[in-house]
């Protein structure tokens, strides 16, 4: 099985799912995705909290629990590591480390704003001491939140984060071609983006990208589905096409026996 660290160096971008419950990673799984992240923001919202403020701890170790069951490479979006304090941080990513976790997104800002990155990097190394094994994938939050939001400021705090141990960057909201490019030319690790409106994940793969997230657009368009199909039938219209209830709970079924079906 190629290793979690290999699918980012294939020569094409690793496309990545994040998955919010067991159905969405076992839909991935089905459709032949071989690593698979979470969301942050689709477990949050699923349990009717906001993302961010550290309120998804608990809720996301329980689904990594799960789906490190699955034959497929898992990567957990780990917020800020729910602590200011890198000791605690790495002790919960052991948590993740001892249920076979591949790697983590670990980011640099707290209540929609950048921490300093010096203690990032201390959180980053402290992880990676305490668990040398686990991929870390250092978040990068400038163009996310608008600020200092330059390819010079993101590579700057990216470097930081490499000597401490980062084994990839993260960056969300870039979106300018020549940005990405600079970005990853910088950085001298493999460079992670969210899926883009207007470019493929071929075009990033040219720009320098090595892995493109989906992000909670999948259960952001889970749910504007979901709205969709209840208004075909209050509309009489024609319903949509979907997966069967018997194939689904055949998935089901085969997960909790300890097998994962292909269909």
């Amino acid at each position: 099985m190629v290793t979690f660290r290999e699918l980012h160096s294939s020569g094409t971008p690793l496309v990545l799912p994040n998955a919010w419950d067991v159905g969405s990673a076992l839909a991935f799984v089905a459709a032949g995705y071989p690593a698979l992240g979470t969301t942050s923001f689709g477990i949050s919202s699923s349990a009717g909290m906001p993302d961010g403020g550290r309120s998804g701890r608990a809720a996301t170790l329980a689904l990594a629990a799960k789906l490190c069951r699955l034959p497929v490479h898992v990567t957990v979006d780990f917020e800020d590591g729910y602590s200011d304090d890198p000791v605690e941080v790495a002790e919960s990513v052991a948590q993740l480390a001892a249920l076979g976790v591949a790697g983590i997104n670990l980011e640099d800002s707290l209540s929609g704003q950048l921490v300093e990155p010096l203690a990032m990097a201390a959180k980053v190394a402290a992880v990676k001491e305490r668990n040398p094994g686990i991929f870390i994938n250092a978040r990068v939050d400038n163009f996310w939140f608008a600020e200092q939001a330059t390819p010079e400021a993101v590579v700057a705090r990216a470097r930081m984060y490499a000597d401490a141990g980062a084994e990839g960057i993260f960056v969300p909201g870039v979106a300018a071609a020549a940005d990405i490019r600079s970005i990853a030319a910088g950085i001298g690790l493999p460079l992670n983006v969210l899926a883009h409106p207007s470019l493929t994940v071929a075009q990033l793969g040219q720009l320098g990208v090595s892995r493109v997230s989906s992000g909670s657009l999948p259960y952001r368009a889970a749910i504007d589905a979901a709205v969709s199909a209840a208004d075909s039938l209050r509309n009489g219209s024609q319903t949509p096409a979907a997966t069967s209830y018997w194939d689904m709970q055949a998935r089901l079924v085969a997960f909790e026996q300890g097998t994962t079906p292909t269909q």
